[in-house]
């Protein structure tokens, strides 16, 4: 038997203070019409990641991600009604949100809330799932969250990180007293933010730390 493969790409970023996922509109079948994950077939001559990085840049115009990883394989054999296809999902974030623009076979490329998400195509909806519950679990014990953070950021700049991808306020206080001493989370840059009302706020930027310790736990609800 014949296997096909594909990639398919969970692109993350926080608009407007949510947490948004990059969908594109199906423009062929199977599934047109519906809302997808960007991502199609690899092809011969190039290795996953550079598949996931074309198809990002052909089907929404976006290159140059923040942080890129392999998320997971789904390879159910009625995933999809071409064939016996298996997906290798990546997870993506960006630290702003560029317009995107559809190409190839997209006939559109948005960016959607993941609290409030249309019917997707394929097992999307699973995929996209494993990729917001991943970057949730990584931002208690990594520094995951200085990837949606420009290169120099405040600490309620990463205070309004959490709450968005976590989807719950965090205490202002509480917070900045654990990003600030928990060890290589953040650097100060000696800077400060200038030209706005109340008193300005000092710039940090991501520390050398790959691990928290200790933790940022979620609330347990």
């Amino acid at each position: 038997m014949t296997f096909m493969v594909t990639v398919d790409l969970v692109i993350l970023t926080i608009r407007r203070a949510a947490l948004c996922a990059l969908l594109i509109r199906r423009a062929i079948p199977p599934f047109e019409g519906a809302f997808a994950l960007p991502g199609g077939f690899v092809l011969p001559d190039e290795d996953l990641a550079e598949a996931a990085a074309r198809e990002l840049s052909e089907e929404t115009g976006l290159t140059g991600v923040g942080h890129l990883e392999q998320l997971g394989t789904y390879g159910h054999p009625a995933r999809d009604p071409r064939g016996r296809v298996v997906t290798v999902a990546y997870l993506a974030l960006l630290p702003d949100a560029p317009t995107p623009t559809a190409g190839t076979d997209a006939a559109d490329a948005v960016w959607l809330p993941v609290s409030d998400l249309p019917s997707l195509a394929f097992d999307h909806a699973a995929i996209l799932s494993d990729g917001v519950e991943r970057a949730r679990a990584k931002l208690e014990y990594s520094p995951l969250a200085t990837a949606f953070c420009p290169p120099e950021f405040t600490i309620a700049d990463l205070r309004g990180v959490y709450e968005a991808v976590w989807s719950a306020p965090l205490d202002p206080r509480n917070f900045h007293r654990k990003a600030t001493s928990t060890p290589g989370f953040v650097t100060p840059t000696g800077h400060s933010t200038a030209g706005e009302r109340g008193r300005p706020a000092q710039l940090f930027k991501r520390g050398p730390a790959t691990f928290l310790h200790p933790p940022l736990l979620r609330a347990t609800p």
